[in-house]
């Protein structure tokens, strides 16, 4: 299983609306003869790959799956069928498939079928490999992964907001390799305007896995020339905007290659952000990193559509005038425990990382 989990992260950031999955197959004499995961896109799954390399070793063998194979039939047939009719006599899974069309028909099937069955192996990695998927399908938004590259005391720029690089290239490296690692990639209109962006991976070799970019820009700011939109035919740019903002200005970006959506706006008059991730999710993102200002920041965290925090820093001193990687919280007080936990950290030349996650039921 650990090698199936291994070729499933291969596909995090690019199956499409598919989940990635891993499979790994071992002949009936206990030997390695295939690993598969989802392929780019999504298809085909990961077991038609695995089943592919085995060939005829795949009978009587044991088929590792990181996930419940499907058992619909869309662009292709189940693939709870095809590892019956390849002769596999037992398939061991991570954790079940919660999407209505499976969602334990997969494991019937198999069942039926007189395969072994065995189910929770390495069940916890599975999930955090899926996350993104199990979001999606479970609570009808994204897992969010809010991203901030800051100074040692927490600021991502100096008071003037002049672009400048806070962390150094091996780091910016590393945040590119999480880029291409995700489904889609969140801002806002503030760090359009002030950096003029690409958001796209630019590190050698992940260039084709950049993800969708999508822009909260609430009164349609965004020019038309801005570099976001040189890439969109490409890589895909959505703007979230109020039902009532400019409709010249939406044109404007339309011709420009961007897709703009209205969205309703909140008491306040802002954007409502539990709709734009409703919308994020319905485009097929599970993954969703976030990279902007600290009012976008803050408002996420504040809404509670945060899952993960990865937190870069430098050891630079900005001091107090610089600008805050978060906004006001509004916080009285502070519980017992944290709301996040670090489960990764680490170091790139003279900056470090940490990844940071809330406890999260799903799946």
């Amino acid at each position: 299983m650990h090698v199936a989990l291994a070729a499933s992260r291969r596909a995090e950031g690019r199956s499409g609306a598919n989940p990635p999955v891993g499979c790994a197959i071992l002949s009936a004499q206990g030997e390695l003869v295939a690993v598969g995961h989802t392929a780019p896109g999504g298809r085909p799954h990961a077991e038609t790959e695995a089943l592919a390399m085995a060939g005829t070793a795949a009978r009587g063998a044991t088929a590792y799956v990181t996930l419940e194979p499907c058992a619909h039939t869309g662009h292709t047939g189940p693939c709870a069928d095809a590892l019956v009719a390849a002769g596999i006599a037992r398939v061991v899974i991570a954790i079940r498939d919660p999407d209505p069309r499976v969602n334990g028909r997969g494991i019937e099937r198999l069942a039926e079928a007189g395969v072994d069955i065995q189910i929770g192996v390495e069940a916890e990695g599975a999930r955090r490999v899926m996350g993104g998927f199990l979001s999606r399908v479970c609570r009808n938004r994204p897992l969010v992964t809010w991203k901030t590259a800051t100074s040692l005391d927490g600021m991502i720029a100096l008071g003037d907001g002049a672009k400048r690089w806070v962390t150094g290239p091996a780091m910016r490296r590393y945040v590119h390799l999480q880029r291409s690692r995700s489904d889609g990639l969140l801002s806002a209109i503030g760090t359009v305007l002030a950096d003029d962006p690409e958001f796209t991976c630019r590190t050698p070799g992940l260039e084709g896995d950049s993800p969708h970019r999508f822009i909260v820009d609430a009164n349609l700011r965004t020019p038309p020339d801005a570099r976001l939109l040189a890439s969109a035919p490409e890589v895909g740019l959505t703007i979230f905007c109020r039902e009532d903002s400019d409709p010249q200005a939406a044109v404007a970006l339309r011709e420009a290659g961007a897709d703009v959506q209205s969205v309703a706006t909140d008491s306040a008059g802002r954007l409502a952000l539990g709709d734009v991730m409703q919308a994020v999710a319905e485009t097929g993102c599970g993954n969703l990193m976030v990279e902007g200002g600290g009012k976008l920041g803050a408002s996420l965290l504040r809404d509670g559509h945060v899952d993960r925090i990865l937190w870069t820093r430098s050891a630079h001193l900005i001091g107090h005038d610089g600008i805050p990687a978060i906004g006001p919280l509004g916080t009285t007080g502070l519980p017992e425990a944290p709301a996040f936990t670090v489960t990764s950290e680490g170091r790139f030349a003279g900056d470090r990382f940490i990844l940071l996650e809330r406890p999260a039921d799903i799946g």
